[in-house]
């Protein structure tokens, strides 16, 4: 559920943040269009320069290898992201904006879209001199961040809660409630998978696929337990004391999640860019039935993605009229275009399963997912302009 929204806000930005959301691209490499050419290959990810000048950054990310890659742009620790593009198909190209503050980065290419990728230190220098914006615009991007940040402490917050009641019921082997909860609790991190993703340390304990995983890594978290809810044939059940262990794992890896996203802090780039990852997610993983492979509720996961870019969409929606009206109605066209379809597959609280939508079905869907990308991709552009 998201939080009613206040009437006033409170300077939840750093004034050094907001300085840093400039209107004026950077031109760190002096290319075209000052853009940071990155060029992907099978083994390498080279880029145009590395360093730039801090504030808003666009990397155009060009795909020369024969599998499909990505690009991440990530902080000093190498596990927080502050930036990503997916499924950059081969021979195709497509562009990250971000603003980032000085200081150091990697950079990393992912051809296959697995493993901790090709990666590259990058710095980012100081600010230029006058890259501020207007003090209209600046309460504007105080509005939308605070907006988002009050979101995603909510979200995190019910996830607990939600969390803490299956585990109680799967540790348990109370099977019926556990199943009964599962979709529905997985929403909340469906909502903010780009902001749960962002603690790489994190996210594989409590949503790796066992697909996704290399020899030896662990399973643990909401697949492992879906597999045991839902066994394919063949399985071995769980044993009590293991999935106790499991329960209780997932409880204090989310108490860990909800501890941290009270730290976070949001520009206006993230908030945008986190809205198409969350349209990336659906295509990659819930409009083909791949993310539930159990369970076959990809629906629910579906709904919540579109849901978590619809309100990152709405609360940047102030910056995005004032400076591409166009692109502003071309999203809400969209965005209620695949929200209609998806109501078609509501069933009493939840959705019908994956497995009983026809491949024509899916097709629908899918296109409607990649109507919605095409412009959800121009947002970042739009609103830090």
């Amino acid at each position: 559920m998201k939080l009613a929204r206040p009437l006033h806000f409170t300077a939840a930005v750093s004034v050094a943040a907001l300085a840093l959301t400039g209107c004026t691209t950077n031109t760190p490499s002096a290319e075209g269009d000052g853009a940071i050419q990155v060029t992907s290959t099978a083994d390498a990810c080279t880029l145009s320069a590395g360093t730039a000048p801090g504030g808003t950054m666009k990397f155009s990310v060009k795909n020369e290898g024969t599998q499909v890659t990505e690009f991440y742009l990530l902080a000093e620790d190498g596990l927080r992201i502050v930036g990503e593009v997916e499924n950059v198909g081969p021979g195709l190209s497509r562009d990250l904006v971000v603003i980032a503050p000085e200081g150091k980065y990697f950079t990393a290419c992912k051809p296959g879209m697995v493993g901790d990728g090709i990666r590259a230190a990058f710095a980012v220098t100081k600010a230029p001199e006058g890259e501020t914006v207007s003090a209209d615009r600046a309460a504007l991007q105080a509005t939308a961040v605070s907006l988002y940040s009050a979101y995603v402490k909510d979200q995190a917050q019910q996830l607990v809660e939600g969390t803490n009641e299956f585990a109680e019921a799967f540790a348990a082997g109370d099977v019926d409630k556990a199943r009964e909860l599962y979709p529905a609790v997985r929403m909340h991190w469906e909502r903010i998978e780009p902001v749960a993703e962002s603690f790489g340390d994190l996210d594989p304990m409590l949503d790796a696929r066992e697909a996704d995983l290399e020899k030896g890594d662990p399973f643990t978290g909401w697949h492992r337990a879906e597999k045991d809810l839902w066994a394919p044939k063949g399985y071995t059940a769980m044993t009590q004391a293991e999935r106790q262990k499991l329960a209780d794992k997932m409880v204090a890896d989310t108490i860990d999640l909800n501890n941290r996203t009270r730290e976070l802090t949001y520009t206006p780039d993230k908030l945008a860019n986190g809205a198409k990852e969350l349209l990336d997610e659906v295509a990659t993983g819930k409009v083909t039935g791949e993310e539930e492979f159990f369970s076959h509720t990809d629906l629910w996961d579906f709904q919540a993605n579109v849901e978590g870019a619809r309100i990152a969409y709405e609360d940047l929606r102030p910056l995005l009229t004032e400076n591409d009206a166009e692109l502003d109605s071309a999203l809400e066209t969209n965005f209620a275009t695949l929200q209609g379809l998806l109501d078609q597959y509501k069933k009493g609280d939840g959705y019908v399963l994956y497995t009983d939508l026809t491949p024509a079905q899916i097709k629908e869907l899918s296109s409607a997912v990649d109507a919605l990308g095409e412009p959800l991709s121009k947002l970042t552009a739009a609103v830090v302009k």
